[in-house]
């Protein structure tokens, strides 16, 4: 098993809200090194394990989950079918990876023309479909992905990270109990967190839930 994180350190936080169903925290780290029951990767339609977060996940989990992704786009092929389009996602196990289970998402990317046009509604469609995922995953108190589409895929930081809170908090701020304790959006890019920064200043109060990140200072 590779040597990993079992929770954040209070240094690593750099937000934190608790929402009615749950805490959702921002964490600035290597998610390929985080202990978590469910591990999210930004896939790309090929399963390719190539870019990005997605090529360090790969990395850690070893070659057994190259095999299976190999598998599942084989599979997919047959039936004239994208291993996985945008908007879509699919499980496998994490292999070497600190967790129960892997959730592939494929959100939008932009630097694709006819994506970025209409990466709003891809970027809700991929989350609706990790979330979805959730929802068959009988382990799932602490899940940690990191921020759809806004690694190589170069979806606009400024808007992407409203669009992400907007969606992640909306969704940890149901009425309807979903079994996850903490949501972490994991990640390295500073300037998606410097954006976020701006647009959380700007517009904190309209969020779901109540700030705490005081309690991780």
């Amino acid at each position: 098993m590779p040597t990993a994180s079992p929770a954040p350190n209070m240094a690593d936080v750099f937000m934190a809200r608790q929402c009615k169903n749950g805490l959702v925290k921002v964490i600035i780290g290597d998610i390929s090194k985080i202990e978590a029951d469910v591990m999210v990767t930004t896939a790309n339609n090929r399963l390719a394990g190539r870019e990005g977060v997605d090529a360090a996940i790969h990395k850690q989990a070893g070659p057994e989950l190259r095999a299976a992704c190999d598998a599942i786009a084989v599979e997919r092929r047959k039936e004239n079918m994208q291993p996985c389009p945008v908007g879509t996602s699919v499980i496998t196990e994490p292999y070497g990876l600190s967790a129960k289970k892997l959730i592939h998402v494929v959100g939008p990317d932009c630097r694709r023309p006819t994506q970025d046009e209409s990466r709003r509604s891809l970027i809700k469609k991929a989350y609706e479909t990790l979330f979805e995922q959730l929802s068959n995953v009988k382990d799932r108190e602490i899940v940690a992905t990191p921020p759809l589409s806004m690694d190589v895929f170069a979806y606009p930081h400024r808007e992407g990270a409203r669009m992400t809170m907007e969606i992640v908090m909306g969704w940890m701020d149901t009425s309807e109990d979903i079994g996850i304790k903490e949501f972490w959006i994991v990640t390295q890019q500073m300037n998606w967190v410097n954006n976020l920064r701006t647009v959380y200043r700007e517009s904190e109060d309209q969020f779901p839930g109540k700030d705490i990140t005081r309690e991780y200072r």
